[in-house]
């Protein structure tokens, strides 16, 4: 129930109020000290009323951090490739009507995401724990799995609005929190470990 009423506050915002979001996420998102030390950063291209994503990405590629995107597997596990600049992106229709942007380029595999100094994770809320909601398919449920499993301890961030940030979301056993969020007029900061 939480999802849909998350999604349908989103589908009221307009093209104006993505794209100023867009802008404010990315200012604050580059002051964040992860993303200023990061050599690769996982991320992924925000579609609809996401918090836009675009701007960021090609500040952090001006930055000469190597940006890596999912591509979605048959299985709801995700695939990763190099993002190469807005025209490297293909949009891809997957089952149930969802249109991603994926990159166009050679995949690197699902393990890629192990090389990540930072990995950026598409929400719907985060709670005052640091849990993170998702929309529900269980791919970044298996990327943090795989980052666990491997060893690898990269800064995990969402992107959200304001408004995203509440009191608690449902969480289950298998849900790890994460380390900060930020949203277009602050950060917030959970902690890690």
């Amino acid at each position: 129930m939480l999802r849909r009423e998350l999604i349908t506050v989103r589908n009221t915002l307009t093209s104006d109020d993505v794209r100023e979001a867009a802008a404010s996420l990315a200012r604050r998102a580059l002051e964040l000290p992860e993303l200023a030390r990061a050599r690769t950063v996982a991320a992924y291209v925000s579609v609809g009323s996401e918090p836009g994503t675009l701007t960021l990405l090609d500040a952090l590629r001006a930055r000469g951090v190597r940006v890596l995107l999912p591509a979605l597997l048959p299985d709801n596990d995700l695939d990763w490739g190099a993002y190469a600049g807005e025209g490297s992106l293909a949009r891809v229709q997957h089952g149930g009507g969802m249109a991603l942007f994926e990159p166009t380029g050679a995949r690197l595999g699902p393990g890629a995401v192990t090389q990540a100094d930072v990995v950026l994770l598409p929400g719907l809320a985060v709670d005052a724990h640091g849990m993170r909601l998702g929309r529900g398919g269980g791919s970044y449920d298996r990327v943090l799995s795989r980052l666990e499993h491997a060893g690898a301890h990269p800064a995990l961030v969402v992107l959200l609005y304001d408004a995203e940030v509440v009191d608690r979301v449902p969480a289950e056993a298998h849900d790890r929190p994460v380390h900060a969020v930020v949203t277009p007029s602050a950060v917030r900061r959970f902690g890690r470990g």
